[in-house]
């Protein structure tokens, strides 16, 4: 009765171990940092989990596409710190449990907000569960809980598998992201392109008209342009 209940606790323990290494946490957003401003999000990480951020500023307004980003721990020490970038990809983990600060900072714009999209993950890649095994605890249980084990064991496959696939879907977004800035991009050019034209074709016609006026005063004697022109000539050569 009691080698019973050991093998219990020992499925048990090993349907915890599969649920605790299984907490996968994926988080994308979009978010505008007005000039002057800095935004601020918390996630709380447990030790010998991997934080991993990765951003990119997809729109800088009529500036830059570049914004500072840090990350702080719980005390205020920055662990992770990039400074005028464009984007940025940062895997780090954490040696203690805690509420850990992502910022993106554009204190230093006066007059352009950066649109920036981020995705945050949070894994746990510990994969102890085999050392249960090395122990020689498979000789004290029967073919049943065997098979109740290897059953967990095909779950936790499956949540890696799951895992996978969401990494590829998060990968997918940030290449998203990547194209809409570019597009971003694209058309702030083509805005000052066809600004820039409009001026410039302005300024040609205004020039042009002013050209022509001047010249038919030359020759139209009823022109009150001419009379200017003749009183110009009469002060120069007299």
């Amino acid at each position: 009765m009691a080698s019973h209940s050991v093998k219990i606790l020992v499925l048990i323990a090993i349907s915890l171990a599969h649920t605790s290494y299984g907490r996968d946490i994926e988080r994308e957003m979009t978010i505008e940092v007005k000039p002057g401003t800095e935004e601020c999000f918390y996630e709380m990480v447990k030790a010998g989990e991997t934080l991993d951020v990765e951003y990119q500023v997809i729109d800088g307004g009529q500036g830059e596409l570049d914004i500072n980003f840090y990350i702080a721990g719980p005390l205020g020490q920055v662990l992770v710190q990039d400074l005028r970038n464009a984007d940025g990809s940062h895997r780090t983990t954490m040696s203690e449990e805690a509420d850990y600060r992502i910022c993106w900072d554009n204190t230093f714009s006066h007059f352009n907000s950066k649109t920036v999209f981020f995705g945050v993950m949070i894994e746990n890649e510990d994969d102890d569960d085999d050392d249960l095994w090395d122990a020689g605890l498979e000789a004290s249980v029967t073919a049943e809980e065997i098979y109740e084990m290897k059953i967990e064991d095909m779950k936790d496959a499956m949540d890696r598998i799951r895992g996978h696939l969401t990494k590829s879907r998060f990968m997918q977004d940030q290449l998203r992201a990547y194209e809409a800035r570019d597009r971003n991009v694209a058309e702030n050019n083509y805005s000052k392109v066809n600004m820039w034209s409009l001026i410039n074709i302005s300024v040609m016609l205004v020039t042009g008209i002013i050209q022509v006026i001047l010249l038919r005063s030359l020759f139209d004697d009823k022109s009150r342009l001419h009379g200017l022109w003749k009183k110009g000539a009469a002060s120069t050569f007299s």
